[in-house]
């Protein structure tokens, strides 16, 4: 089971993936987890193109709708994405996975190419215009929100995981010390050791359960031919 963790979408986080996940594959990976735990999100256009990475060539990751029709704006994979193969897949999601996180959630939840495990995501998922007013100031207007390919809000909303496991606040704190640059005390250290991780734990559950069962319908087929 290969991890990973994006701690933000900036403009090489697809390509940065796309070695990664290479490097994965070459060693023997057969199935994987995206940490997303407290990404706060980034640039649209890089969820987007790590979205890619899971789904075929010309799929709608994401959609804007406002008030007005020509505020609706469909984003797409790349028309030349090279899918990889379908191995089991988990994304770690909590309420720190904001914007460009929950429209990589959304999108891999609604098309069935990802179990989401861990809490309810921030709900970030609206467009903004800023009019600037003669006093110098600014009044910043929402006139689009973001939805998943099933047409699910995700501004104040968030994405729901199908696999809801929750931390607890020193298993929380555990979390954002191993994230943490830099070295850990001893204390800390010691700390973290002592911490569990159950949002962890359930996705490699799932993803074992997923593996035996492709292995069993693989060697299903085989008998069949």
């Amino acid at each position: 089971i290969g991890h990973v963790r994006i701690t933000q979408f900036n403009e090489p986080t697809a390509q940065e993936l796309d070695q990664k996940l290479n490097e994965l594959q070459g060693r023997g990976m057969q199935a994987l987890i995206v940490d997303l735990r407290y990404n706060p999100g980034g640039l649209l256009t890089s969820a987007v193109d790590v979205s890619g990475l899971f789904l075929p060539a010309r799929t709608m990751v994401v959609y804007t709708e406002g008030r007005d029709a020509s505020q609706r704006r469909e984003y797409f994979t790349s028309k030349n994405q090279k899918q990889r193969p379908n191995f089991p897949m988990v994304l770690l999601v909590n309420s720190g996975s904001a914007s460009g996180s929950e429209i990589l959630a959304g999108a891999l939840k609604d098309l069935n190419r990802a179990i989401l495990v861990g809490d309810t995501t921030f709900g970030k998922g609206s467009v903004q215009s800023v009019i600037q007013l003669p006093d110098g100031s600014a009044l910043r207007l929402t006139t689009a929100k973001y939805y998943t390919p099933s047409k699910q809000v995700i501004h104040e909303k968030g994405v729901t995981p199908n696999i809801k496991a929750s931390l607890t606040a020193d298993q929380e704190r555990a979390l954002l010390l191993r994230h943490r640059d830099g070295l850990l005390s001893p204390d800390e250290q010691k700390f973290v050791n002592d911490q569990k991780d159950p949002q962890m734990d359930r996705a490699v559950d799932a993803l074992k359960g997923a593996m035996i069962y492709n292995q069993n319908d693989k060697q299903s087929q085989a008998t069949q031919q």
